[in-house]
């Protein structure tokens, strides 16, 4: 990053922070990822009721990721021209037009084509969350603004599926998603009171993705970005069948473990602003290392079910900073492209989910979860050792 780079970027952060803005992108936030978990708790209507398979049915989810992947790496590119107040709020008006299309969709197809607009929504919005942040708070102020975002992500994580579930029972699915579109609607309600104008800034052309990939410690730090989330998504895809296999969990004791972990993962979000205020690289480090650890402690005293919570409800806590860590960093190594560079952060994400998720299933048909979680923690590890010995942040962020 050149020194001209650093005064344009230093100039867009704001005297005075906007947490009223700040506190609508986190509403933003648990509106969008309530409304991609909620098809996991409503599969079975939703399929009855269409006249398809679950399977079927289950690719509403397959489409939203696979177009938030996309959308992530040219969503910067196909705005450059608009104020990023009016893209933010277009992507609350496609979580609204998503979730009515879903309620009221005759078929499979419409349903299809309303959670296409919500991976636009979703892969946009995460692109340009670390770059918006930066534009609404004084720069020692982003990492708590991020975990106040992030902390959104938690909450759904937390409530969509169990409330999903529960007044999917009561009212039915499409009604369900009608309230989701109640959520999206004070979104962006409160959004269009409290966001600023923000010029578009930065080159956002396709090519800038490379450009920014081949700056010194950019790609490394994206290698390490992709262990450190495949890691995750292998453990936790197939953290089920080790809880039900190993220390023989039923229904009502996986309900809480998950519950547990949740809130775990909300609690360390919500710590996060103040453990990276202390420092964004020792973050890096030392949250996949625990993660690492706990892994193989899974493997050795996850055999009985409190042991299980105690290490999966750690892990949770641990995963909490992961994500606001990284995107922490983006506005620090990346500041002149933080949307570019954001995209590239959303984009290592999805690929980590799938390759997570792929090959944490071949590991898990050779040699059964004990193989999956063994992998996990080697790779989280290798992740750490890789932030060690080569990977540095521009500077350690300075407390506010």
């Amino acid at each position: 990053m050149n020194a001209c780079s650093s005064v344009g970027a230093a100039a867009a952060a704001p005297a005075k922070p906007a947490w009223g803005a700040v506190f609508a992108l986190a509403l933003g936030v648990f509106g969008l990822v309530t409304a991609e978990f909620l098809p996991a708790s409503l599969l079975t209507p939703m399929a009855a009721s269409l006249g398809v398979t679950e399977g079927m049915a289950g690719q509403a989810v397959t489409a939203t990721a696979a177009v938030a992947l996309v959308t992530s790496l040219v969503i910067a590119t196909a705005t450059r021209n608009i104020d990023r107040r009016w893209v933010l709020l277009g992507f609350s008006v496609l979580l609204i037009a998503s979730n009515l299309l879903v309620a009221f969709a005759p078929s499979l197809l419409v349903l299809l084509f309303g959670r296409v607009l919500l991976g636009i929504a979703i892969g946009g919005f995460w692109t340009m969350s670390a770059a918006t942040t930066m534009r609404l708070v004084p720069e020692a102020m982003v990492p708590r603004a991020l975990a106040i975002i992030f902390s959104g992500v938690s909450a759904a994580t937390i409530a969509a599926a169990p409330m999903g579930s529960y007044f999917g029972h009561l009212i039915g699915w499409r009604n369900v998603f009608l309230l989701a579109v109640s959520l999206g609607v004070l979104a962006l309600v409160w959004q269009a009171l409290t966001l600023p104008r923000m010029a578009p800034s930065g080159a956002n052309r396709l090519g800038t993705l490379v450009e920014i990939l081949r700056r010194p410690g950019i790609g490394l730090g994206m290698l390490a970005c992709i262990m450190v989330f495949t890691g995750h998504f292998a453990f936790f895809t197939y953290l089920r069948p080790f809880l039900e296999g190993v220390p023989g969990v039923g229904v009502n004791g996986l309900s809480a473990m998950l519950l547990g972990f949740g809130v775990a993962n909300f609690i360390g979000t919500s710590l996060s602003g103040l453990i990276l205020q202390r420092g964004l690289r020792l973050t890096l480090l030392l949250m996949p290392l625990a993660m690492g650890a706990i892994g193989i402690g899974l493997n050795s005293m996850g055999t009985t079910p409190l042991g299980a919570a105690v290490l999966v409800s750690l892990w949770g806590m641990a995963f909490g900073a992961v994500p606001v860590a990284w995107s922490t960093w983006v506005t620090r190594a990346i500041p002149d492209e933080a949307e570019s560079g954001g995209g590239l952060i959303v984009a290592a994400v999805q690929l980590a989910i799938t390759t997570g998720a792929a090959a944490g299933g071949a590991i898990f048909d050779a040699s059964g979860a004990h193989g999956v979680f063994t992998a996990s923690a080697v790779l989280l590890l290798m992740a750490s050792l890789l932030i060690f010995r080569g990977f540095r942040t521009p500077r350690v962020l300075a407390a506010s």
